[in-house]
């Protein structure tokens, strides 16, 4: 093989990013459930002119 190593590197890379996406694809990390966080009307500070 009379390549350059950064070839091989790269292509090593490529393949290690390819691989990682699979493997969250297949099992995604699991979601903790939030509460729903509404805004409340503040009437205290609107100013009536």
């Amino acid at each position: 093989m009379s390549r350059s190593p950064f070839l091989l590197l790269f292509l090593l890379l490529l393949g290690a990013v390819a691989v990682g996406l699979l493997v969250v694809g297949a099992f995604p990390p699991a979601v903790t459930p939030q509460p729903v966080e509404r805004t409340l009307p503040n009437d205290r500070f609107q100013s009536t002119r």
